[in-house]
């Protein structure tokens, strides 16, 4: 879909035919339109700036009393002063023409760097799952934004520059020759040709410094990143002079890299004024020899002067130009390499989008594993009726997770098959099918937004009333109220100003302004205390009602009502029943249960003792304080 760019091998051809179709979009003729426009500016200013030095040396030939001057000029730009005049304002003019085409083309290059942006970002949300847990988002980032800007930096550089210094000096040639001769021609022609050749070399051993440098770069933002969204874990083991070693380590290796930039980059330009200093002095020393052998004037020297002053300029963008567009080539590289991943999971060419008339959720016979070393599900088989709920439970490690993914289609089944009322998932659009299954997951992570914003995520369509209904239903109605901003206040970075239980509240409100037929609870509560997972389930009851419900449950209580209960080891289903047909067969299930049983009767006594110490605090004394003052004391 998209080609591979490298900026050692393909070369900017294959960059801007990669490009091209963003710098002139079919669908947008008044972009076209600019960049004709643009074009015909270019060239008048090109035409401008390589005829003003004729009125440069014509007034150095007047102010010297000599009157060859072409026959063809108006008596009222004869006076020096009149050509003095003229030649500042064909200065200007190209200054003109040059910003307004700078002005009109900028809307085609900002356009094309709002395309691909938009391009990548929508990429990178239809990668897998898989391919997300394996980057580092500060990286990812990274990547995305130097590549954005070098999107701009190809484009400018080659249409608003390099086209025009290859214009200009076409232009400059011609003159040069009609002017001076041939021989000029030729020294200037070297001196371009040594030129170029030398930037080539020296920024073709540039780019891998620079992709140094950006590694370098990319790492230190990584850490900082992950440092940043860890913040309170760094406070809770003190480890702030590590993060920071750490942090300073990487900026160590782009301290490097980018000196050895700076270093190459200098010599590069020394270099590059050697070679146009060598140029230019060879063709004014044949002026002046010509000049002494009559056969030019003192406007002549002043003129060449003049030229090859301008033609430096033009040179001098050939090598920023050429640095710029390969360092950009180089910045695409790893966002192209983004954009030529193929996305693992993919909707079939006759995939339609999935019609739910009664809910009915089937696994028959899946297999599945992350990778061929890593089988999680062997063989699991298992039906939801419609709005029946279904709890699968088990220990640790046993798939139960895995199963939620394989629903809403973050992963394929690498056997058997699942489907709902009679479709297989894979037959549908995966758009659709997530559309239909409401998720609330073990741990919420929210949009450093709104909880307006939050909660109307699961459908934005909804209206201010449709949200406040949703979180009445959720019973977090009262909480929003109370804040001093209510629903427009801002929940922080992931939710991180919100307890637990609100930000699960705030999910299950999302959810039920989704209103999907089927319902997803993945461990909903196993992260709350016990008296908030109580108050929670209850909004969780009420949302599941009616609705075909898979429920992925951590504590057993939670689940002791579900219609029935799958019991997952090592990624078999090895025992299914209601809660007393599996407390009757005495297996896994049951040991569970006691086990649950002896954490929770546990749990109650030291609440009782917490309680009863309030109870003694209330008195003035706790029960620690009381046992002291019972003791004897000797006299």
């Amino acid at each position: 879909m998209n080609p591979k760019l490298d900026a050692d091998d393909s070369g900017l051809f294959n960059t801007l035919k990669a490009l091209w179709p963003y710098m002139w979009p079919s669908d947008r003729p008044d972009l076209k339109k600019q960049v004709v426009i643009a074009m015909v500016a270019l060239i008048i200013a090109k035409i401008v700036t390589v005829f003003s030095p004729y009125f440069f040396g014509w007034a150095t030939d007047s102010l010297n009393n000599q009157s060859d001057l072409p026959s063809w000029l108006p008596e009222v730009l004869i006076a020096p002063v009149m050509l003095v005049l003229a030649y500042q304002a064909a200065r200007i003019l190209a200054v003109a023409f040059n910003q307004y085409r700078d002005a009109i083309f900028s809307g085609v290059g900002l356009h094309a760097v709002r395309e691909l942006a938009n391009l990548t970002f929508q990429h990178l949300h239809a990668l897998s799952l898989r391919y997300h847990l394996g980057r580092r988002t500060g990286g990812l980032t990274r990547v995305i934004d130097r590549g954005v800007k070098g999107i701009e930096g190809i484009v400018r550089f080659t249409i608003l520059n390099g086209v025009p210094t290859v214009i200009e000096f076409a232009f400059m040639a011609l003159v040069i020759w009609f002017q001076f001769g041939f021989l000029y021609v030729v020294v200037v022609a070297a001196t371009v040709v040594a030129y170029v050749l030398y930037t080539v070399k020296a920024s073709n051993k540039r780019i891998q410094i620079r992709r140094d440098m950006n590694e370098a770069d990319t790492d230190a933002n990584t850490k900082a990143v992950d440092s940043l969204l860890n913040f309170e874990t760094v406070k809770y083991f003190g480890n702030e002079g590590m993060e920071r070693t750490r942090f300073d380590n990487a900026m160590a290796g782009y301290e490097k890299a980018a000196i050895k930039t700076w270093t190459s980059l200098a010599w590069l330009n020394f270099g590059q004024a050697l070679i146009l200093g060598i140029g230019m002095a060879v063709c004014m020393a044949m002026s002046a020899r010509a000049i002494q052998a009559g056969e030019q004037t003192i406007g002549d020297f002043v003129m060449i002067n003049a030229l090859l002053m301008q033609l430096a300029m033009p040179l001098n963008f050939i090598g920023f130009i050429y640095r710029e567009i390969r360092q950009g080539i180089a910045d695409l590289e790893a966002m192209f390499d983004v954009l030529g991943v193929e996305p693992e999971i993919q909707d079939k060419e006759n995939a339609k989008p999935v019609e739910i008339k009664q809910g009915v959720i089937r696994f028959d016979d899946v297999h599945f594993h992350y990778d061929e070393a890593r089988k999680v599900l062997h063989g699991v088989s298992f039906e939801v009726p419609a709005g029946k709920t279904i709890a699968i439970v088990g220990p640790s490690g046993a798939g139960k997770s895995t199963i939620s993914r394989l629903l809403f289609r973050f992963y394929d089944v690498t056997g058997g098959a699942i489907t709902i009322d009679g479709v297989e998932v894979r037959d549908v659009t995966q758009s659709s099918l997530r559309h239909k299954i409401g998720m609330v997951p073990q741990d919420t992570v929210l949009f450093n937004d709104t909880i307006a914003y939050n909660i109307r995520y699961g459908r934005p369509d909804a209206t201010d009333d449709e949200v406040r209904e949703a979180a009445r239903l959720a019973q977090i109605d009262g909480f929003i109220e109370s804040l001093p901003e209510g629903y427009n206040s801002q929940v922080g970075e992931r939710g991180l100003k919100l307890s637990g239980g609100e930000k699960q509240r705030v999910a299950i409100a999302r959810t039920i302004l989704k209103a999907p037929p089927i319902l997803v609870l993945d461990e909903a509560t196993s992260a709350l205390d016990t008296h908030t997972e109580q108050e929670i389930q209850s909004a969780l009851d009420l949302v599941s009602k009616n609705r075909t419900t898979l429920v992925i449950a951590h504590r057993l209580s939670t689940v002791v009502n579900a219609d029935l209960i799958l019991v997952l080891k090592a990624g078999v289903a090895v025992e299914q029943g209601t809660h007393a047909e599996l407390l009757a067969q005495d297996g896994l299930y049951a040991s569970m249960w006691a086990r649950q049983r002896e954490v929770d009767e546990a749990e109650a006594r030291l609440e009782a003792m917490r309680k009863q110490d309030e109870g003694f605090i209330l008195k003035g004394k706790t029960a620690e304080e009381s046992a002291i003052e019972s003791l004897p004391v000797e006299g």
